[in-house]
């Protein structure tokens, strides 16, 4: 060990884990300072090189899916994040993935879906590095914690009117029909639906049962007469209800079909949720008690049932209806006449 000098810049020179190591540290008191605190590392142990892992980003995406399915509600999200993120940086090892190839991923897919839809993709990809190095298998810094997510637009959900759902279901391809009628019927997630199974359908008591939820909690939905014609028609050649192009698997997502169906139908700022938003709405519309809509939906709490159920401008005239239709009739029951109450 010791320090030596080329020119005007300083080194310091030492073994360490059976490797010569030369480093420029700049003055001669930084360097003789430098090579006393590497003396003292190196004689407590501390002093250790980070071994180079050799792990490519496609690899190690299978073995978080399979971590993200046993520890994750919502890991079906992480598996279609995943589905856009491997094209891009499938080849690169973890070691390599710098911002810059953040950054540029953000820009690409910029031009083809909503701000949202990038920052779920970035958030699976920051937590994959979490994961990788909780795992011993990446040992830098999170690259994805260099990158600022993108705004997003408040969104405000849409309910359809009738015309609006008759259009839509009209235009809509053919696989995806039964798919949007069981979202209108049911109320439930798009998750749910491609999810759903032959065996999780008794046409006996008419009810789907769901068990694979956001709460963890098995529900059951009742099914209508709509809904039961709808699943009757559909061919039962596969283990899922709505299988994907290949056998076996189901739907991954319906995103660009849906979008079409919409622009068809010319309903704009139209996201699948907002079937879900629209049945929850209708329910109410139609009487349906909260508590009964919060149960159908599956919400652990009343507060979220109150999100989806926005009253509507003639169900507000509806509602105040009722209350002159008291007054006129005890009004016409007493005198004959109707009374008109003025203020002071």
């Amino acid at each position: 060990m010791g320090v030596y000098r080329v020119g005007n810049k300083y080194y310091i020179d030492f073994y360490a884990d059976g490797r010569r190591i030369r480093k420029h540290v700049g003055s001669k008191r930084d360097a003789e300072n430098a090579l006393n605190a590497v003396k003292a590392d190196v004689l407590r142990g501390e002093y250790k090189f980070k071994k180079d892992r050799k792990i490519r980003f496609d690899n190690f995406a299978k073995e978080y899916l399979e971590y993200a399915k046993i520890n994750k509600k919502s890991w079906s999200r992480d598996e279609s994040s995943l589905k856009r993120l491997l094209p891009f940086l499938g080849d690169l090892l973890l070691s390599k993935i710098a911002p810059r190839h953040i950054e540029e991923y953000k820009r690409m897919r910029l031009e083809k879906v909503r701000t949202g839809t990038i920052n779920r993709e970035l958030a699976c990809l920051k937590h994959m590095f979490t994961i990788a190095e909780k795992l011993g298998k990446f040992d830098g810094e999170n690259p994805v914690k260099k990158v600022k997510f993108l705004q997003e637009r408040q969104y405000v959900m849409k309910i359809l009117d009738r015309e609006e759902i008759k259009r839509l279901i009209n235009v809509a391809a053919d696989h995806l029909k039964p798919i949007i009628i069981i979202a209108l019927n049911t109320g439930m997630r798009k998750g749910e639906i491609l999810n759903l199974h032959w065996r999780d359908i008794d046409f006996i008591d008419h009810y789907i049962f769901i068990k694979e939820t956001k709460s963890n909690i098995m529900r059951k939905i009742p099914i209508n007469s709509v809904v039961a014609t709808t699943l009757k028609s559909i061919k039962k050649d596969n283990d899922f209800v709505f299988p994907g192009p290949r056998k076996g698997e189901k739907y991954s997502d319906i995103f660009y079909p849906f979008k079409q169906a919409c622009r068809k139908a010319d309903i704009k700022d139209m996201r699948f949720h907002d079937l879900r938003h629209t049945a929850a709405t209708l329910m109410v519309i139609g009487g349906i008690d909260l508590v009964t809509v919060k149960e159908i939906l599956g919400h652990s709490s009343i507060e979220q049932t109150m999100r989806y159920a926005h009253p509507t401008p003639e169900n507000k005239r509806k509602a105040v209806n009722v209350l002159a239709s008291i007054f006129e009739s005890r009004q016409e029951e007493k005198t004959g006449h109707y009374m008109v109450i003025r203020p002071n």
